[in-house]
């Protein structure tokens, strides 16, 4: 339809490269089993003292062992979260060349739309899908807004709840992380030909704070537990959690930004929103507790350094980049 991005066109040649090449490191080749992740729920946090204090400890412990975890009674309502997924499909329904500018007819920032992947030598590096990348300022007054209001205060929940864990109680947070410095990326996995061969995303791991999910129940995330990967059950009445790099380098290796990936389907188009916890370029990011395993360095450097190693690798090398 003239709705999907050109994948199949633009790539017709890594498409005839890869019947004369395989990977058979790739863990997708292999049957990958469906768990669930840590469930937590947030109504707890009302409770009494002993009872708020079970469930913090029992986030900070799912960011140490997993770096993925999950949410219910989040705050965010159902009619909420459904009422984003009707306009995530409006917006993805457009014309294609409508969604190309952005600027014009939707009113988000010009790049934020994107598709594919423009840095692909193989086909195991291209992103079948397709995604607005919006930074929360630009969703004022749109029917999206509630939920990146709703989704901003509980990422600044969890994030001191994550930091009083260690020992701190810092607005470093909600001083470094404003609605001008953080993301709202809508994503949509066309159905995909040779879902064997072919990401939704790559795997990687999330170059912010906290990231907080929202799927539909296809199903598709699939993450690295103790070396061996998963894929993530959907529930449709829980919030995926993860920390990202920055989480990590801050917590001093606490807690753990851990790869994951979304993988395609042959015939199911799929549906997500990611709220991104990120920080101003300028920002500092150092170490909670001494010695420190990463040295300082500002959040601009990090994206510029994986921006580099992007362009020159096809992929993100990350946090080894900063070791001490």
């Amino acid at each position: 339809m003239d709705s999907d991005p050109p994948l199949l066109e633009t790539y017709k040649t890594l498409f005839a490269n890869s019947k004369t090449s395989s990977n058979n490191h790739d863990h997708r080749l292999v049957m990958v089993e469906e768990r669930h992740l840590p469930l937590i729920d947030l109504s707890r946090l009302s409770h009494n003292e002993a009872e708020k204090e079970r469930c913090q400890k029992e986030i900070a412990r799912a960011a140490r062992q997993w770096g993925f975890f999950q949410v219910v009674n989040h705050g965010i309502s159902m009619e909420l979260l459904e009422m984003l997924r009707e306009e995530q499909v409006r917006v993805f329904k457009q014309p294609f060349h409508h969604k190309c500018r952005e600027d014009k007819f939707l009113n988000f920032s010009a790049g934020s739309y994107r598709w594919g992947t423009p840095t692909s030598y193989f086909l195991r590096q291209l992103w079948w899908s397709e995604a607005f990348h919006i930074p929360v300022n630009d969703i004022s007054s749109t029917p999206m807004e509630p939920f990146a209001t709703k989704v901003a205060i509980l990422a600044q929940k969890l994030a001191e709840i994550l930091a009083e864990k260690l020992g701190h109680k810092s607005s470093f947070f909600q001083e470094s992380c404003l609605p001008g410095t953080c993301y709202l990326r809508l994503n949509r996995y066309p159905p995909c030909p040779i879902p064997s061969d072919i990401y939704g995303l790559m795997p990687h791991t999330d170059s912010d704070f906290l990231t907080i999910l929202h799927q539909d129940q296809v199903g598709g995330l699939q993450l690295v537990k103790d070396g061996q990967w998963i894929a993530v059950k959907p529930n449709p009445e829980a919030l995926v959690i993860n920390i990202g790099d920055l989480f990590q380098a801050w917590s001093n290796d606490c807690y753990k930004s851990v790869k994951h990936c979304a993988v395609t389907h042959p015939t199911k188009e799929r549906f997500s929103a990611a709220y991104f916890l990120c920080p101003s370029y300028e920002t500092v990011i150092e170490s909670c507790s001494m010695p420190s395993v990463y040295r300082k360095f500002s959040f601009r450097e990090y994206r510029q350094k994986v921006q580099e190693d992007v362009q020159l690798y096809g992929y993100k090398v990350g946090l080894s980049r900063f070791l001490v």
